[in-house]
């Protein structure tokens, strides 16, 4: 993601520094032109500006009923993964969205912004290291597309390698809740097999009895479905081991 984007005339040499949110809140701006950038914060490098920075975002997509959430707490850490999911998504939403109109990036964010900042900027904050052609005139309507496509989202995907992308995303976070409604469930089994056995350990007579209460819950808990085998990690964590793998 090395150069200068003709859309938003900064130097942006790393997918990180898109973690400041400052890039992201006038790629948005270049579309809708109703962005405070003026409230939008360039040469920062904490991570308490970012965040800032990303809530005028937030703010933005819920205005225009964009539905999705901007994931902050994730893009501010400066991560390239993070950021290069939502950089992605970003390209694709403008590509479809910006309207062509001619925009002076500069004059929005008041000369702000001269070099994205992030954790880990290029050396010489002032050029960069070849010379490069200036951004053509806005009568020329194909070319500064192109341009600031390559400047937003080098290095990016097409179509398909971004809906597999975002399928995996939502995959990720279907397994991560199943598995937390699974730890739930097994949390509540682990109490109620605790208190039986201390129960028992109490009073050894009330296990005897095979019609009794206690029989009636342990068979419950111990039953398993035909064709089901416990795997040893489940009798261990049982046991009140840990297993050695998860």
């Amino acid at each position: 993601m090395a150069g200068e984007s003709s859309l938003l005339q900064i130097n942006i040499t790393k997918v990180e520094q898109c973690g400041t949110g400052a890039a992201l809140c006038q790629v948005y701006d270049s579309i809708f032109l109703d962005v405070p950038m003026s409230r939008v914060k360039f040469n920062v490098n904490s991570e308490y500006a970012y965040i800032q920075n990303f809530k005028i975002l937030q703010n933005t997509f819920t205005k225009h009923a964009i539905e999705r959430t901007v994931p902050i707490e994730s893009l501010t850490k400066c991560k390239m993964q993070d950021n290069l999911e939502f950089l992605q998504w970003s390209k694709r939403f403008w590509d479809v969205n910006f309207p062509g109109h001619d925009y002076d990036a500069v004059a929005r964010r008041k000369g702000a912004g001269v070099v994205a900042p992030g954790p880990a900027p290029a050396s010489g904050r002032t050029s960069t290291t070849s010379a490069r052609k200036p951004a053509p005139p806005a009568t020329t309507r194909a070319a500064p597309r192109v341009a600031a496509a390559a400047g937003v989202g080098a290095g990016i995907g097409g179509a398909t390698s971004l809906a597999l992308r975002q399928e995996n995303e939502t995959l990720k976070e279907a397994i991560g809740g199943l598995e937390k409604e699974r730890d739930f469930y097994f949390s509540k089994l682990r109490d109620i097999e605790l208190l039986l056995q201390n129960a028992c350990e109490e009073d050894p007579e009330i296990e005897k009895d095979e019609n009794g209460f206690v029989k009636q819950i342990q068979a419950i808990l111990y039953s398993t479905e035909e064709g089901f085998e416990i795997p040893l990690e489940g009798e261990a964590a049982a046991n009140g081991e840990e297993p050695d793998t998860f």
